[in-house]
């Protein structure tokens, strides 16, 4: 992070805060705590992001244990389907692959099934074997992005749409804008130029903040690195608004 000249950074881990529990700051940088909700609505998968939310909300920490859960339950029955597919991998297989603190997700059984040499990187496992119709999928049933909403400003946050260029539908935007969200994540290294154009221009129609956000999960699946150089004015409004 350092290398990249990182000036401001938040860790948005799914479904947990306990990045935060030993976070040394690098010297000169500013963290935001921050979180990735997990939510489903109308056959999308909505990650709404939770900026400035309390740690130490008990509120939000149950919503969070509840959302911990289902993943489990859900990668349980995605190992099961892999297995019936005949392909040889475990949950605690997977289970390692996470590590003790982190939730469960979709990205674990990848990791697992490269390791144990069923396929050779993510984006191979996610597009053969683990989204809708393949062998491996199994639908989420995670809470919705509204109820993720009020939550998140309940715990004191400000609630961001993540990477709306992997929505299927759009009009959903709109939807939740209705609903108290407050952000969307306009700037995002999958979105293309018209993309970005569009969620800027949505972000100014809805009265949304416009965020920033690599979506950096694991050095060794994510060779571009941490981070992603945005204008300050563009993300001046956001910064002065999350605590």
């Amino acid at each position: 992070m350092q290398k990249r000249g990182v000036a401001v950074f938040s860790i948005t881990d799914h479904d947990t805060l306990a990045a935060y529990d030993h976070l040394s700051v690098p010297a000169g940088a500013r963290v935001i705590v921050g979180i990735e909700v997990n939510t489903t609505y109308r056959d999308n998968e909505v990650h709404i992001l939770g900026f400035g939310v309390r740690r130490d909300d008990a509120r939000f920490a149950r919503l969070l244990e509840s959302n911990v859960a289902a993943r489990r339950e859900r990668i349980g029955q995605i190992v099961e389907r892999l297995q019936s597919a005949g392909y040889a991998i475990t949950l605690e297989q997977v289970v390692a692959e996470a590590g003790p603190a982190r939730p469960l997700g979709r990205p674990h059984v990848g990791k697992a099934l490269i390791r144990h040499g069923h396929t050779a990187d993510i984006q191979t496992a996610f597009r053969t074997l683990l989204r809708f119709g393949k062998p491996g999928y199994v639908p989420s049933t995670h809470i919705t992005p509204q109820e993720a909403i009020v939550e998140i400003d309940a715990a004191g946050g400000i609630a961001v749409l993540a990477h709306p260029g992997r929505l299927q539908d759009y009009a959903i935007i709109d939807e939740l804008a209705s609903c108290g969200l407050r952000g969307i994540e306009v700037f995002y290294p999958n979105h293309d130029r018209s993309q970005t154009a569009f969620f800027r221009q949505a972000a100014a129609r809805l009265g949304l903040l416009m965020t920033a956000g690599s979506d950096f999960h694991d050095a060794r699946y994510h060779k571009r690195g941490v981070g992603m150089e945005v204008e300050a004015a563009d993300i001046e409004a956001f910064l002065n608004a999350v605590s």
